[in-house]
């Protein structure tokens, strides 16, 4: 049987290798620091692979706008006006063909870097997702390493029109873009010649998040252009694929090209922005080449899973609305909250799609657990996150920084004090830079407590990795059969995943106190696995051990508040 089972860590190297603790509010570059790929070394990356895990999704590799100077490189400098941060957004690509400059220890040297981190990677038999941003570009898109041959977004349009499915861009004829009002880039101290309240741009074209106007409102994505896929959207979404649009020949030709440096998979922002038709033909061309390339969607519309995993071929989406929302209204002990709405997740929306849903309780776009505006504690996260590790058989992902609690507080620039690490500023992520230990990546400056929860995540997804049942065995939930006992309550969860060969069953309390259980299996399920009588089963991840004189009458459990078991029948 294999094992498909993908266990991901998401980093951005401008953050993962800064070791500055300064962290000044909308610092530059020099003052804060940035990670470059030469940090992520042999010994980090054995690190990582060490914890269970199979994949690295390296976030905002590609170069993308920012305040930064880089003219000396030949790169062309940013308006400020229209970049969020000072480091910029990585989901803002100036060049799809580059490297970001400040990544790089030698900036002439840049995608060489880049094809050395890939190799460093696969070295430790991991594999290597990057971004691909297919909605929107940088206002500022410019590439200036292209291949020969390549035409740049735009290059060929007629921007007379505000639609033709032959443009790769929307325009909004005869009106100049507007910078919206109130927007100071880069704080006060940040002073530029272009820093005005204006960016060039006649006729203006439409904004990323679909505003199809020249004034962008400062909430929306005013620093990018949205591409056009040849449907119309000011005519009802009215689609013009009568024959492929110069655009998806560009993105086709763009992810060939990061594919024949050795990645290994595409997690594709906003895919729902994107027509389903795009990627049922752009995924079935990739993987033609290079068929064990993966494709992860980010996705929110849980009433299109199914359109976008089986028409559009993607192999995994985000569960977002569903899982995560459901197990952090659990995590915060709110009002009302269930452990049914778990049920509801795999029961509804991801009924016979289980296994093509990445889960995950932090990402780059999310609140961090320990952070106020989430649990406050990183320890009210485990049964959380055990249950989004072994619910099925789909890939899990963790954020670099979870794993050692790091709570995102501050400031930090463009992004506020939210409970997020900040994407748009240069900054350090100071539990991480505790584990990170000047380059020694040894844990040596590590609370006990942080200590504690890297081991626990170490030991779970290990677990997850290399245990038959968990990484492919089959589901059986087990609400049902005990919902009817005395004291039982719905912030426990209890489900079995199994083979013929082994068998775990999870219990999960999202109680903030101990609670006490007698647990019934089936009798169908103990005829299948040829149990009776008296039994001893073992926690996995403590070594505990609980035993029943009968397992037809049940297994008594005591399982302590936040906290779940994995238990080896």
């Amino acid at each position: 049987m294999p094992n498909h089972k993908l266990i991901i860590y998401q980093l951005l190297p401008r953050l993962f290798g800064n070791n500055n603790t300064t962290n000044k509010f909308y610092g530059s570059v020099e003052e804060n620091g940035v990670g470059k790929l030469n940090d992520i070394t042999h010994k980090a990356l054995a690190e990582i692979k060490a914890m269970g895990f199979t994949h690295v999704w390296y976030t905002g590799v590609i170069e993308h706008a920012t305040m930064t100077d880089h003219s000396a490189y030949g790169i062309k400098i940013d308006d400020p006006d229209v970049v969020k941060g000072r480091a910029g957004s990585p989901y803002a690509i100036k060049d799809y063909y580059d490297i970001a400059t400040d990544l790089a220890v030698d900036p002439e040297f840049r995608i060489s870097e880049f094809k050395e981190l890939v190799g460093r990677t696969h070295q430790n038999q991991m594999k290597v997702i990057i971004d691909f941003v297919p909605n929107h570009v940088a206002r500022t898109y410019t590439s200036d390493v292209k291949p020969d041959g390549v035409r740049d977004f735009g290059e060929d349009d007629d921007s007379t029109m505000s639609f033709s499915p032959d443009n790769d861009f929307y325009y909004i004829p005869g009106q100049p873009f507007i910078v919206p009002g109130g927007y100071n880039p880069g704080g006060d101290e940040f002073t530029s010649p272009l820093k005005d309240g204006k960016f060039d741009e006649f006729p203006a074209k439409a904004t990323g998040n679909d505003v199809f106007n020249p004034a962008p409102t400062i909430n929306d994505w005013f620093e990018t252009i949205k591409l056009n896929y040849g449907v119309y959207y000011l005519d009802g979404k009215k689609s013009y694929f009568d024959h492929i649009p110069p655009l998806w020949h560009k993105m086709f030709h763009i992810l060939t090209y990061w594919a024949q440096m050795g990645v290994d998979g595409f997690r594709c922002d906003m895919i729902e922005m994107v027509p389903v038709e795009f990627w049922a033909w752009l995924i079935p061309k990739i993987k033609a080449a290079y068929p064990d390339m993966i494709f992860i969607g980010e996705a929110y519309d849980k009433n299109q899973y199914y359109n976008y995993i089986h028409n559009g071929g993607f192999d995994y989406l985000y569960d977002k609305v569903g899982l995560y929302d459901a197990i952090r209204r659990l995590t915060c002990n709110e009002p009302s909250v269930s452990t049914w709405e778990i049920n509801a997740v795999w029961n509804n929306h991801c009924r016979g799609i289980d296994e093509h849903m990445l889960r995950f309780m932090e990402n780059h776009d999310e609140q961090r657990v320990a952070s106020r505006f989430f649990a406050g504690d990183a320890i009210l996260a485990i049964p959380g996150v055990i249950v989004s590790a072994t619910l099925a058989t789909g890939p899990v992902m963790i954020y670099s920084g979870q794993e050692v609690g790091e709570p995102a507080e501050g400031e930090m620039g463009f992004s506020g004090d939210d409970g997020r690490t900040t994407i748009f500023d240069y900054w350090g992520v100071p539990a991480h830079q505790q584990w990170m230990n000047n380059g020694a990546f040894d844990g040596a400056n590590l609370s006990s407590a942080q200590k504690q929860l890297r081991n626990f995540y170490s030991k779970l997804l290990n677990l997850v990795k290399d245990n038959e049942a968990l990484s492919q065995g089959e589901f059986y939930e087990l609400m049902i059969a005990n919902e009817r006992q005395h004291g039982f309550d719905t912030m426990l969860y209890i489900y079995l995943r199994y083979t013929a060969n082994q068998q775990v069953l999870v219990i999960a309390n999202f109680n903030r106190t101990e609670r006490a259980i007698n647990i019934k299996i089936p009798v169908e399920l103990l005829a299948q696995f040829g149990l009776n009588g008296a039994a001893v089963f073992t926690d996995m991840l403590t070594g505990a051990t609980f035993n029943t004189a009968d397992i037809d009458a049940g297994i008594p459990i005591v399982i302590g508040a936040c906290n779940a078991l994995l238990l080896a029948l």
